[in-house]
């Protein structure tokens, strides 16, 4: 398993990308799963740097490959307790217009990941996401 601990910021969030790609240099990956993969990571990156800290925190990425073609990628900071699994998914039969503002990214990882899941640990959130490559 790969792990990467940095600051959760913005800026950081191409790092994280680039972390990942490396990790799945072994894997035969399609382009749209990369993509798939690098929208998750904005996301979900990008939640822990906007809503985890009052400041700036720390988070660690940790990239695990799963024998023959899963890619593990699991998220954890020090932040507020959330769970975004919990967020009722937006109602997206609802004009643009008339939607409340906020959980279409979390509905989007939830929908193109094979698999997601989040504890709460020693006072840490523990975010894990699965993709099968193939």
């Amino acid at each position: 398993m790969e792990e990467l601990t940095l600051e959760a910021t913005i800026e950081n969030i191409p790092v994280v990308e680039d972390f990942v790609h490396n990790s799945l240099d072994a894997l035969p990956c399609s382009m749209k799963t990369v993509m798939q993969l690098d929208i998750a990571i904005d996301e979900l990156f990008g939640n822990i740097a906007h809503y985890a800290y009052k400041e700036v925190g720390m988070a660690t990425v940790k990239v695990n490959i799963i024998p023959p073609s899963t890619v593990e990628i699991i998220f954890i900071d020090e932040g507020i307790p959330y769970n975004p699994l919990e967020r009722e998914d937006p109602d997206i039969t609802v004009p643009l217009a008339d939607r409340q503002i906020g959980g279409l990214g979390i509905f989007m990882v939830k929908k193109t990941m094979d698999g997601m899941s989040y504890e709460r640990k020693d006072g840490k959130n523990i975010l894990t996401i699965q993709k099968n490559v193939l």
